[in-house]
């Protein structure tokens, strides 16, 4: 069939779920049957996520082939379980560098280049590649903002003009925000009217409508949604609030939103006889989330929580699904625990509230702040038998620390933090020297698939099963070779090794439930219905009894 498109965009205000709810439509017609891909577009003139604070755009996601893109790419890969690419991602900065470029080669043939209609053009000719690199039957296209906003019109001229020149293969679904103001006590809609009339303003008209709020939707606000909205009342689909994103899919099947996409898109039978939903897998899984009573408490420590007084979690997204993947399929539930490494800088004394944890997770970052916190934490976790997990940065740390107060190789460091360090066992790659002097900074760090050769009998052997594997990667510091054998010779195992560079990947300690780091990003891989290997073994060694550990 001929590829048909669904762009989602945004009502009201941000942070209300379009990521989810384009993985959660991708989910549903992939369950169907249908080949689905994805693409996010970002309205900002970063050319890719890479360069953004964490805190204030959230975590970045790393592809395959090495893109640093937004998070919400991440929810399309661990929802439909196909590894997104570089073309399943696009900024305002990358498609102008892309007429830039083109126009610099006289691709234009002497043309006078104009935002309209060459950059909606640029934008209409990334998202069809896509789908024919995919061979997608759907693609969904999650327009990022909120419409109304100055950035992202020119996404929105792009799809009025798909929608003009294939009618037939373009809808539209708005995801909105109804609010409930505590003083009044009742669900308004007149912010997501307005919001329709604004996308109205841009010639287009939603053919769907998500309604996000804490409760869901009554009928008497569906009805006055359709009157203004100019939809009919089985196009206003309630999105309540939720414990867990993944029964978002269950939930839209209720109300019966992949037969309305189809039956819009005029693809409701087809041989004589109606497509069926397959979720079994699904409703499993969500059975699973909704039952299991015995938790397992994870603290993770991280310097990337706070924004003003608010708390952040987004900055380790991938870090905490992929803990909750883990856990759920030993059915237990999550109890995720958020620790402020700073804290421990502070308070040695405040350690001690690392007993009552089932395991620790110190994820990535970049920079000092905090980093004293983590290395404390590290080793109250190594010498005590708490199940710990280092990934990239805190692998990284975890090395630090053994060089410290095991190899005896006091002042040991990464040249990140101290230059001068007289043991940097952590030190830039030759490579990575290069970009930073010349300030060559975007998307140069060492990043995407990397293979690592896994030493048998070891942890990390337990965990794969096989002696090869392949891991994503993201940063531009490694364990130096050059003090490697002096850790080894104290007890360092390293059981992960890219055989191409001789790179660390993996490093552990034998006598220890479980300690072991990862240079690359595990979570990045973990989907909801087949958990990470290191993440699932790391979640096995949390649930044996304490008094066994030590």
């Amino acid at each position: 069939m001929s590829t048909k498109y669904i762009f989602v965009v945004g009502g009201v205000m941000s942070g209300i779920g379009k990521g989810v709810a384009t993985s959660s439509i991708g989910k549903i017609l992939q369950s169907r049957g249908y080949n689905v891909s994805a693409m996010k577009i970002d309205p900002y003139i970063n050319v890719d996520a890479g360069t953004m604070n964490p805190t204030e755009h959230g975590e970045v996601f790393v592809t395959e082939d090495g893109l640093e893109c937004d998070q919400d790419v991440g929810n399309y890969e661990r929802f439909l379980d196909i590894p997104m690419r570089r073309i399943n991602y696009m900024t305002t900065g990358m498609i102008y560098q892309s007429v830039i470029e083109k126009e610099r080669n006289l691709e234009y043939g002497g043309k006078c280049v104009e935002v309209v209609p060459h950059i909606p053009e640029a934008v209409i000719h990334r998202i069809k590649k896509a789908g024919q690199k995919d061979r997608a039957d759907f693609v969904l296209i999650e327009i990022g903002g909120t419409v109304g906003e100055y950035q992202n019109l020119i996404f929105l001229e792009a799809a009025r003009m798909m929608k003009l020149a294939m009618p037939k293969h373009v809808l539209f679904v708005m995801v909105s925000y109804l609010p409930i103001p505590k003083m009044i006590g009742e669900m308004k809609t007149k912010p997501t009217q307005y919001a329709v009339r604004s996308l109205n303003t841009a010639g287009i008209q939603p053919d769907i409508i998500l309604a996000r709020s804490s409760q869901p939707l009554d009928k008497p606000r569906k009805q006055k949604l359709s009157i203004f909205c100019n939809l009919q009342e089985r196009d206003i689909i309630s999105a309540p609030d939720i414990n867990s994103i993944y029964e978002i899919p269950v939930n839209f099947e209720r109300d019966r939103l992949g037969d309305r996409l189809l039956e819009k898109f005029l693809l409701s039978a087809e041989g004589g006889k109606k497509r069926r939903s397959e979720m079994a897998d699904w409703v499993k899984l969500v059975r699973t989330i909704k039952t299991a009573k015995k938790q397992v408490t994870i603290g993770i420590v991280g310097k990337y929580f706070a924004s003003g007084e608010f708390a952040l979690t987004d900055s380790y997204l991938s870090v905490i699904e992929a803990l909750k993947h883990a856990i759920w399929a030993h059915h237990r539930s999550p109890n995720l625990v958020w620790l402020n490494a700073e804290k421990y800088e502070k308070d040695r004394r405040a350690l001690k509230e690392l007993d009552n944890l089932d395991g620790v997770v110190v994820p990535g970052g970049f920079g000092s702040r905090g980093v004293n916190g983590k290395l404390k934490v590290i080793e109250y976790c190594r010498k005590n038998n708490i199940p710990f997990l280092g990934l990239c940065y805190g692998m990284q740390l975890m090395v630090v620390e053994f060089a410290r107060n095991i190899a005896g190789l006091w002042r040991a460091h990464t040249t990140e933090i101290d230059p001068e360090t007289p043991y940097p066992v952590i030190d830039v790659m030759p490579e990575q020297e290069i970009n930073i002097k010349e300030k060559r900074l975007g998307g140069s760090m060492r990043l995407g698939l990397y293979a690592a050769k896994i030493l048998p009998g070891t942890k990390a052997a337990a965990a794969y099963e096989k002696p090869l594997i392949q891991e994503r990667h993201r940063h531009r510091y490694e364990v130096n070779n050059k003090l490697l054998g002096r850790l080894e010779r104290k007890g360092l195992l390293v059981s992960g090794i890219n055989p191409e560079r001789h790179l660390v990947e993996i490093v552990e300690i034998k006598e220890h439930p479980f300690f072991l780091g990862t240079q690359f990003h595990p979570e990045f891989a973990s989907r909801p219905l087949t958990p990470h290997p290191i993440f699932r073994e790391f979640i096995k060694a949390a649930l044996r009894p304490a008094k066994k550990q030590k």
